[in-house]
C-alpha cells in the first residue's frame, strides 16, 4: 500500500525526487530550444479542497501537472499554482495546456495570473487553455484587468502580446482535444449548483490518468475510468466535516452543499474498486485542514472497499508514470 507517508520515505520527495532542474540535452539547436522537461510525472501541486486557507500556503487549492512526452498539462489552476510549479522547478515558460474542471474559485482564480507569470518569464510560444462554459468570459475579464499592465510592458520591455499568445477553447461532455501525444475527454459529473462540472480523462500512449473533478458519489465515473493507470478522485471524510461546518457562520448551507456535492471516501474506494484503476490517488481534501484528522482515518475509510494501490496526495508530490 501507498500512503503519503511512506510514497514520500520510498523516495518520490516534495520537491527533488525526480532531480532538480531538468537541464536541456546539448547535442542539437532544437532540444535547446525545447529545453528537457524530465520523466513522465503527475504532480499534485495544490490539493486542499475549498477556498478558505486557514493554515498558510500548505495545502494549496487545486492544481495538478502531467508532464509527459515533453509536453506539460496543467490541471485546474487554484490560487498559489503558479508558486507550486515553480517549487516543482518546473519552468513556467514551458507551459503548453490548461485545463479546468469547472469554474468554482479553488480551481480557476489563478488562471490569468499563471499565464501571465509565464509571460513574465518569457513566454513566447503558444498556451492552449480549456475549460467549460465561462472560460472565454474568465480569460476576457483577466484580459480587461490587466490591459494596462500588458499593454505597458510590450511597449516599454518588447514582450509578445500575451492575449495572442493563449488560444481559449470552451468545452463540454465528450472529446475536449486531440493530438498525436494524447486524448482528453470530459465527463459530467454532481456538483451542484454547477452543472457545467466534469471529469477529465488523459489517454497518452500506455498510460491513462483520470481526474474526478469535484463531484458527489457518481456510478458512471466507474466505467468512464475503467481500467485506468491513476484515478484521481477528491475525498470528504464524513466525521470531520463538522469541523467546516463551526467555522462557517452559514452552516446549515454549507452543510447541504458538501453533502450534495462531494464524494465520502468509503464511496471514493467503491469509484475506484468498479472501476479496476491501478492506483487510486486521493486529492482536494474536504477538509484539509482539521484538527486531530489523521491520515489513518482516511485510509481507514478508503480501505473499506478499495483495497489496492493507494496514494494520500500531498502538495508538490511527484508521481512517476
Amino acid at each position: 500500500m501507498l500512503t503519503r507517508r511512506n510514497f514520500l520515505a520510498a523516495g518520490v520527495t516534495a520537491t527533488t525526487a525526480l532531480g532538480g532542474p531538468f537541464l536541456a540535452p546539448r547535442d542539437s539547436l532544437a532540444q535547446q530550444a525545447a529545453p528537457n522537461l524530465g520523466p513522465n510525472r503527475l504532480v499534485t501541486l495544490g490539493t486542499r479542497g475549498g477556498p478558505a486557507i486557514r493554515t498558510g500556503f500548505t495545502p494549496s487549492p487545486s492544481a495538478n501537472l502531467i508532464v509527459f512526452d515533453n509536453v506539460a498539462y496543467v490541471i485546474d489552476t487554484g490560487y498559489g499554482v503558479s508558486f507550486k510549479l515553480v517549487e516543482s522547478k518546473f519552468p513556467l515558460p514551458q507551459l503548453r495546456y490548461i485545463f479546468i474542471t469547472h469554474h468554482h474559485s479553488d480551481h480557476n482564480a489563478e488562471f490569468g495570473l499563471l499565464t501571465y507569470n509565464a509571460w513574465a518569464m518569457g513566454l513566447k510560444t503558444q498556451i492552449d487553455a480549456y475549460g467549460p462554459n465561462g472560460m472565454k468570459r474568465l480569460a476576457q475579464g483577466f484580459w480587461d484587468a490587466y490591459k494596462f499592465d500588458i499593454d505597458t510592458r510590450i511597449a516599454d520591455e518588447g514582450r509578445p502580446d500575451l492575449r495572442r499568445l493563449v488560444s481559449v477553447h470552451e468545452y463540454s461532455e465528450g472529446e475536449v482535444m486531440k493530438t498525436d501525444k494524447v486524448r482528453v475527454t470530459a465527463l459530467r459529473n454532481v456538483h451542484p449548483p454547477i452543472t457545467e462540472s466534469f471529469a477529465l480523462k488523459f489517454e497518452f500512449p500506455g498510460k491513462t490518468i483520470v481526474f474526478s473533478g469535484d463531484t458527489a458519489y457518481h456510478p458512471p465515473l466507474a466505467q468512464f475510468a475503467k481500467g485506468a493507470d491513476i484515478l484521481v478522485h477528491e475525498a470528504m471524510l464524513g466525521p470531520a466535516i463538522e469541523f467546516i461546518v463551526r467555522a462557517n457562520p452559514n452552516a446549515a448551507t454549507i452543510l447541504k452543499h458538501l453533502q450534495a456535492s462531494h464524494t465520502l471516501v468509503a464511496d471514493v474506494g467503491r469509484i475506484a474498486t468498479d472501476a479496476g484503476v491501478k492506483t487510486l490517488v486521493l486529492s482536494h481534501f474536504v477538509p484539509a485542514d482539521a484538527p486531530n484528522v489523521t491520515e489513518q482515518q482516511w485510509i481507514d475509510g478508503v480501505r473499506e472497499t478499495w483495497k489496492g494501490d493507494l496514494v494520500l496526495a500531498k502538495d508538490l508530490m511527484q508521481i512517476k508514470l
